[in-house]
């Protein structure tokens, strides 16, 4: 249990935050709920549920993924997190559901009522605030590793979009998430205001349906990137980056093979460099160290590199990729 305790220490700050944050939100709206009966505020309830859950269970496995390996699981737990993650996700589908289905019911039998208006925008007026204040600890995670003057101000938002396919899967989650809870809240409020003062009165019922199918599309890419990740994802973008930095080294002639493969939030590096066959021992011995010493300063998360040797062979097999960025 202590262990337990000591591994979360490294989860997801961005989870932890959503999932408390997400649980008052989720009390608030049940509260304006039952007052109200508002059916926008019914999605958006069952949203905030959904994340709270979704995000707890994130934080959790991204810090028992941080588990040292064991003789039982030699190559870590780095893929737990992915694991995890397809769980939560079903948790989510189901929200998701019912909030299509309460939607439907209500665009079917939609009245009209001014009843409670000031309190559904006051509660979806601190929704989004602290949504807002969720998704910039979400984007602050994406973009750590990047110059400040990249991040400063405004900056932080385009720079987090440009790097969220980089991000570890828990971040990635509760950026995701957060993106469709401002959309959700600002879309239950116009469509409070549109029941309240236009003839349109159903508009509050397919607010509902539309969160519903926005939380279906986060589950489903979800699903296929933690996916991805259990069977073992190859990082196509880091591979290019690293292999160009190896090749810069003058003793090395070619590289035969590179594999860089993401394990939750790790990297485990495999390559075979061709060098020349009269090579010492001593100067491979200087060439793993080269590398390795590269990678782990450029590259964070990198748990482990293989690397292997042969003679070249006069074929060339590495193709500079001139079109990726340097590694930061």
């Amino acid at each position: 249990m202590r262990e337990l305790f000591g591994l979360m220490k490294f989860g997801a700050k961005s989870a932890l935050w959503a999932a408390i944050i997400n649980t008052v939100l989720g009390i608030i709206k049940t509260a304006a709920y039952l007052i109200t009966g508002n059916v926008a505020m019914f999605a958006e309830m069952m949203h905030s549920f959904g994340d709270a859950a979704n995000q707890f269970f994130v934080f959790i496995g991204s810090g028992l993924s941080k588990k040292s390996p064991t003789e039982r699981f030699p190559g870590g737990f780095g893929r737990l997190v992915n694991l995890v993650l397809l769980g939560a996700v079903l948790i989510v589908g189901i929200l998701a559901y019912e909030t299509i289905i309460e939607g439907i019911h209500h665009i079917q039998s939609a009245t009209h009522s001014e009843d409670w208006f000031w309190l559904n925008v006051g509660v979806l007026g601190i929704a989004i605030v602290l949504e807002l204040f969720v998704l910039h600890k979400a984007m602050k995670e994406i973009t750590h590793n990047l110059p400040k003057e990249q991040t400063k101000g405004l900056k932080i938002v385009s720079a987090s979009f440009k790097n969220v396919k980089s991000a570890n899967p828990a971040t990635k989650l509760v950026f995701l998430e957060d993106m469709v809870a401002v959309s959700g809240a600002v879309l239950a409020l116009v469509a409070i205001v549109i029941a309240t003062y236009t003839p349109f009165h159903s508009a509050t019922g397919y607010a509902s349906v539309i969160i519903g199918l926005m939380l279906l599309v986060v589950v489903g890419r979800i699903f296929l990137d933690n996916s991805a990740g259990v069977l073992g994802v190859a990082d196509l973008d880091m591979q290019d980056r690293m292999g160009n930095e190896i090749m810069k080294h003058p003793k090395i002639n070619d590289i035969q093979d590179i594999d860089v493969i993401r394990e939750g939030d790790d990297l485990h590096v495999e390559l075979k460099v061709e060098v020349a066959p009269n090579m010492t021992i001593q100067e491979a011995d200087e060439i793993r160290e080269y590398i390795a010493l590269e990678i782990n300063k450029r590259v964070p998360n990198v748990t482990d590199i293989i690397i292997e040797f042969d003679q070249d062979d006069d074929i060339t097999h590495w193709k500079k990729v001139t079109t990726q960025k340097p590694v930061e």
